[in-house]
């Protein structure tokens, strides 16, 4: 295990031309930082022993004041279509890059400040982020680790007295944030657009030797990348989808070139199923609602082949293209399989489950909880559903539907038991609603930061029934259903 002074640090995409970044150190708090809360299990990722939390160094590095041995610090430079136009530079406003680490399995991680302080690319803003927004990322990031989907990982959390003005005056953060690269779409299209196309293939090669390795000798190693991305990006989706999970801000510089989920703003999680929810306040057409993800990643893919094309043929790039909605609905149609019981996707599966969601909209029923419910379900009809049906306002409907239902399970092989136990390890109990959030943030603008581990422990095994805990499973009351979120951080 590694403290602090034993991290051993470096820094590939620094080594590349500065085209691609700038140099720019974090900029301190004013007031004196705290830590706020230290993720054992992201500091597992990098080797790094626990005990470091409690040096006063600690906090000292991850809010810029200190930098370690073999750190090179530098903010990314990339561009993007931000609600489907294009913007010619964004890059990191408020984020820096300190570096990155190898663990003993051999997996790297690079590690970023995100609330670090002005950087070339601030525009107009000035690089800090609040607790809110902070907390918001840290606990959806670890979440969605939890649920089994790619994401960056939350290491640690540092606030500050410092004044930061959004909406209202709030207090800064810093959040460190990991992840094998932070490269983005929109890290190939700055370069494309000011035809830089040295660099564009420079970066493409990087990008392949380091995190798509087995491409690296393929002389259709191109192609082939865009390929892998393609799928990357479809199974993200659908997993996004399955769980009920909105991004908010789909913007193509909001897109991982590793499929990762990155960067939590406006984010939310299905309650009462509305296929059309928008959880950004700020989108007001509803680009980036929950039903239309999915062909947002076939935009933001068209924008990154559209970058590829001076390294790949156009058929090559559109053949890429044309296989993504397939990919998505295979990928979609197997997890509502498994969500629903079945061990393959079952020929009456789809429109089973589409007359469920119709049901499911009409009456507003709670996504989670009544994924959750189905897994109790008897196939031969022994046991009392009521519960379960009275969530519905057509109940004959629903009846019919449940006989169907039980029909296509009696059709497959696994006992009562064994498909519900199937069913309670994809259909969580827990997801980070709006409203936990919401108290996790209320409770730490007063001090009290107690309440990041109560949740945490639940977001990182949503699975499991936490007997004590189950009132974090309940749908959100009345006075917080109508909780909004913004860009605004």
């Amino acid at each position: 295990m590694h403290s602090l002074q034993t991290l051993p640090f470096s820094n590939s995409f620094a080594a590349l031309p500065d085209v691609f970044y700038s140099r720019v150190a974090p900029t301190p708090f004013q007031t004196k930082p705290t830590l706020i809360h230290f993720n054992a299990k992201a500091a597992a990722l990098l080797d790094l022993d626990p005990a470091v939390q409690h040096d006063p160094r600690f906090v000292e590095v991850f809010s810029g004041n200190h930098k370690l041995p073999g750190m090179d610090p530098i903010a990314m430079l990339y561009a993007g279509h931000q609600f489907g136009h294009y913007v010619p530079q964004l890059g990191d406003g408020r984020a820096i890059l300190l570096g990155e680490t190898t663990n003993a399995r051999g997996e790297k991680w690079e590690i970023q400040l995100k609330g670090s302080g002005l950087t070339p690319y601030s525009r107009d803003a000035d690089g800090r982020a609040v607790l809110r927004s902070s907390i918001r990322e840290y606990l959806c990031s670890e979440a969605m680790h939890g649920l089994g989907i790619p994401t960056t990982r939350a290491l640690c959390l540092v606030g500050s007295e410092d004044e930061v003005h959004r909406e209202r005056i709030e207090t800064g953060a810093m959040l460190t944030r990991l992840a094998p690269s932070h490269v983005r779409f929109g890290s190939f299209e700055v370069l494309y657009y000011r035809e830089q196309l040295d660099h564009l293939r420079l970066l493409a090669d990087y990008v392949i030797a380091r995190h798509y390795p087995d491409l690296a000798e393929k002389p259709d190693r191109y192609p082939c990348f865009l390929q892998t991305v393609v799928e990357r990006t479809a199974r993200l989706l659908a997993q996004w989808q399955a769980v009920g999970f909105a991004h908010g801000v789909m913007n193509t510089d909001n897109m991982s070139i590793l499929g990762l989920t990155l960067d939590y703003g406006p984010y939310g999680f299905m309650e009462a199923y509305q296929p059309g929810l928008i959880c950004n306040h700020s989108d007001h057409h509803g680009r980036y609602a929950f039903d239309k993800q999915s062909r947002i990643g076939l935009f933001n893919l068209s924008c990154l082949a559209q970058t590829l094309l001076p390294l790949i043929e156009v058929d090559a790039a559109k053949a890429a293209l044309d296989s993504y909605s397939a990919r998505f609905t295979e990928h979609y149609q197997r997890l509502m399989a498994q969500k629903l019981g079945f061990e393959d996707v079952n020929p009456r599966m789809p429109a089973l489950l589409k007359e469920l969601l119709d049901q499911m909209q009409q009456s507003r029923v709670d996504y989670t909880l009544l994924f959750r419910a189905l897994g109790e379900v008897e196939r031969d009809g022994g046991q009392a559903i009521t519960p379960l049906r009275d969530k519905f306002v057509d109940r004959a409907r629903f009846d019919r539907w449940l006989a169907d239902y039980r029909a296509c399970l009696r059709t497959d092989a696994q006992s009562d038991g064994a498909r519900g136990q199937a069913m309670r390890s994809v259909n969580p109990k827990y997801v980070l609603r709006n409203y936990l959030a919401q108290m996790v943030i209320e409770k730490a603008e007063r001090g009290d930061y107690a309440e990041i581990d109560r949740l945490l422990t639940i977001l990182h095994a949503p699975f499991e029934d936490h007997p004590s805990m189950t009132q974090y499973a309940d749908p959100p009351p009345d006075g917080a259903r109508q909780i909004e979120v913004s860009c605004s951080s």
